[in-house]
Order: C-alpha cells, then structure tokens, then sequence
C-alpha cells in the first residue's frame, strides 16, 4: 500500500512549498471499467423544423431546428452542442420536459447560448482543432423521460431587417443523466484489496467474523486513487471532504518563505470522491500552471430548480457534460458551491494546487475558476454563497501569497476582450466578465463581490 501511495502521490506537495508545471500522467486502470459509477448521455440529432417565418432559408441554415415532443430515457441535465467550437449559436434555444414524478410537462425554458467564454485557451493541448465542440450552457431540470427542443436563428439587433445568422452546423441535443449518488461507507484500493482477500482467507479458516461482503465497502479504482494521492498531503487515500481548519491550525500547516502566512481558515471541501466524480470519464493526465494570483468567480447557468441534496447529482451531471458533450479534458472549474455554501472539488489535480482549469477563456493560466451553482442574472444569491466564496479564496489564495482585496495583472491567451498578449489588471477576487464580455456570473451574484473581497481579506487576517 505504501509502496503504491508513494507512486500516486509523486505529484503531492506540502500546499505552498512544490507547484508542478508540467502534466502528470496517472497509473494505469487497476480494475475493470464495468466497476465505473453508473450515469449516461444520449445525444439526438436536431432536425429543420417546418419554417414559420418569411425569410428562412434551408440551404443558408436560417430555418429553426429542433425536436418534437419524444420520449426519452431517463435524464436530469440537458445542453445543445454543435461542431465548430469557435462558432457562436446567433439565437434563442428553447426545450421544455417531462417529469418523471409527476408527469407533467414544464414550461418552455431559454439555455444560455453564449458559453463559449467558458473554455480552455486558445493553443494549449486541451483546445486542439477536432477535440472540443461548441455549446450552450448545460440546464438542470431534475428527473425526466420526455423532451421537446427548438433552435431559432436570429439576426442582428442592432441593423433592422438583418438577415438571420446561420444556425452553426451539427447541432445535437445532449440528455445527461448523472447516475446514483455513490455509496456511503469506507473505501479501499486494488492493492489493499488483495492484502484483504488474505485475512478473508485466514479468517474463513478460524471462523473469525469479516466485513469483506459490506456493500458499503467500495473499491478505490487506480484513476480513483491517483485523484486522491494528489490531495494526500491534506486527506487520507479515498476520503471524501477535506475538513475544515481553524486559522491556527492552518497556518500552522502552511510553510512560506519569509515568515507567517497570511492565510484564511481551511474551509471544508467534499472531494471528488465525496460527490461521486467517475474519474474514467477525465483524460489520465494532470495540467499545473505556476501559481494562483485570481480567482475567478462564476455562475454554472444551471437555473436554480435544484435542492442542496441534489448539488452532487447537479456536479456529476456538469461533469459529463463537459468531458463527453463539449470534449474537454475534465471539468471545467476547480471548484464548486451550491446554493447553501457548500465547497466541492472541481477538477482533479489536488485542491491546494495550482490546477490549469477549463473555465475563463484567455486567463486559464495562474486562476483558479469557482462555479457557483445557479444561474444568477436575475435571482439574488443566497448569503451562505457569498460567505462560502469568501472562505475558499481566503484560503486558496493565501496558498499563494495573494491579498484578495488587490489587484494584479494577467497575460491574456486571446479572448473577446483582451487581445492575445495584452496584460490586464484584474481583481484578485474577479468576476468572470472581467477577463471576457459575459454576463456570468450574473448580475446579482457579481455585485456582491466587493462584499467577497473585504470578508475573505478580513478571513486572512488583513
């Protein structure tokens, strides 16, 4: 076990003293991939509806596009995603579904089209022409087993009578179901497995009682096991949060050159473990950048229809819709918060380090990316959101030396905003329209976060 932890782990460091740079590659599968936690994706054509308006065009792609009303299996997360990842959806998209508690179909609801600031930067590995694809922001509608989609083409607001823009090419609709919450209950390895299998032996032999046909025991897969190891300095192999500290017992676990850390209180954080990430669905590999100097603050655009005890299902089903509909290599944001202040790993690579994420076009390199479920344009967030924000960056950034009331400065890769090259001054603490032009993270969500920047400074001891 020590000897497989101490492979695993090559890339664990004490949380500011060793920030890797380069991808780190994970062991190889240790057990079948059937033993994969359940969850699926069907994803369905749109087909050119009957045009309704004077003006549509077939062969310049201005007829609307969609599904009728259909039956499907069973889902809890939809999105609609296209070829070209560069290209924008100039339009409205509307589904409505069918709920499997009660039957009865919702009303029409908008997906947010302009998603493609959330994104891993132009010329990493991540954003390689053929691998990703365009899409709309993904939407939770809870449990459903019926759908109907309609894609309308636009055109210009600003010149009357404009032309509608043509509807981007392969535009598929993606039904996510985010499978069972995982078992509670203890975890173990392949390896500590077979040292198991020698005591049932023994044990069979002396009649001794065992606990080797729990079910609440699960087995660790390696892919498990190498998103653990690289939280080992703060966690044990497998667990599923990483507890909360109080300021002291942080900063008495934190080393900095130069004298006492200015650092806020480890808040707690459920691992991927803890919300169930099948880590067979992420690429092997783990991507660094330097340091962390902002971090940016988003809403998933998810909608709010979803209670906290359904956050882990929202996560996983965001999760899959990432990797298996829009072809990133993992989730896109490093961490997480539901509506009731809850913290959750986002993607692996170990929550103490410097994590290259998929989640602000042109500024992925030295951020970190914080999704607040919900989508917050015209719903207020609740106060635990604001406060939980405070806690993670107090903490997270202090990793790092980095005062949340300041600002600094990052090189953009190339977004909508800020030309490839150009340096930007930032927020420390920053919202996700600062570095592009999008509405994330909402209005209301990012008027509140000159109130996130004075708590989590305060957090720190500033």
């Amino acid at each position: 076990m020590r000897a497989f932890l101490a492979s695993a782990i090559g890339v664990a460091c004490t949380a500011a003293l060793v920030l890797p740079t380069a991808a780190i590659a994970a062991p190889a599968p240790a057990v079948p991939a059937s033993t994969a936690p359940p969850g699926s994706t069907q994803s369905l054509p749109l087909v050119p509806l009957v045009p309704d308006a004077p003006g549509d065009d077939r062969a310049a792609g201005t007829v609307p596009q969609g599904l009728t009303e259909r039956d499907a299996k069973l889902f809890s997360l939809l999105g609609v995603i296209w070829d070209d990842p560069e290209a924008e959806l100039h339009g409205t998209v509307q589904v409505r579904t069918r709920s499997t508690g009660t039957g009865a179909w919702s009303r029409w609801q908008f997906l947010e089209t302009h998603n493609h600031q959330h994104a891993a930067d132009a010329g990493t590995a991540e954003r390689e022409p053929g691998k990703t694809r365009g899409s709309t922001a993904p939407l939770w509608v809870g449990a459903s087993d019926g759908v109907e989609v309609r894609v309308r083409p636009e055109g210009d607001a600003a010149v009357r009578g404009a032309a509608p823009a043509p509807l981007p090419s392969g535009l598929r609709l993606e039904l996510v179901d985010p499978g069972d919450d995982p078992p509670p209950g203890t975890t173990t390895t392949a390896a500590a497995d077979a040292a198991e299998d020698n005591a049932d032996d023994a044990a069979a032999q002396t009649g001794a009682a065992d606990d080797a046909d729990d079910p609440r025991t699960t087995v660790l897969t390696a892919e498990d096991a190498a998103a653990s190891a690289v939280n080992a300095d703060l966690v044990p192999l497998g667990a599923t949060e990483v507890p909360a500290l109080s300021k002291a017992e942080t900063e008495a676990q934190t080393f900095v050159l130069g004298g006492k850390p200015r650092i806020g209180p480890r808040p707690r954080i459920v691992t991927r473990k803890g919300w169930g990430a099948n880590e067979q669905l992420r690429e092997r590999n783990f991507v660094y950048t330097k340091r962390v100097k902002v971090a940016f603050v988003h809403h998933s655009a998810t909608g709010n229809n979803y209670s906290c005890s359904q956050a882990d299902s929202v996560l996983r089903s965001i999760y899959r819709y990432h990797v298996k509909s829009s072809g990133w290599r993992d989730l896109g944001y490093n961490f997480a918060i539901d509506k009731c202040g809850n913290i959750y790993e986002g993607r692996a690579g170990g929550v103490a380090k410097a994590v290259m994420g998929a989640h602000t076009l042109g500024f992925n390199t030295n951020s970190t990316g914080i999704a607040v479920l919900g989508t917050y344009s015209k719903s207020k967030p609740p106060a635990a959101v604001a406060k939980a924000v405070a806690r993670l960056t107090a903490w997270k950034l202090g990793l790092y030396g980095a005062d949340p009331s300041a600002k600094t400065t990052l090189k953009s890769g190339g977004g909508n905003r800020y030309k490839k090259g150009t340096i930007a001054k930032l927020h420390v603490i920053a919202g996700h329209r600062d570095g592009v032009s999008t509405d994330c993270p909402g209005g209301h969500l990012y008027s509140k976060l000159a109130q996130v920047r004075a708590a989590s400074a305060r957090l720190q001891g500033r």
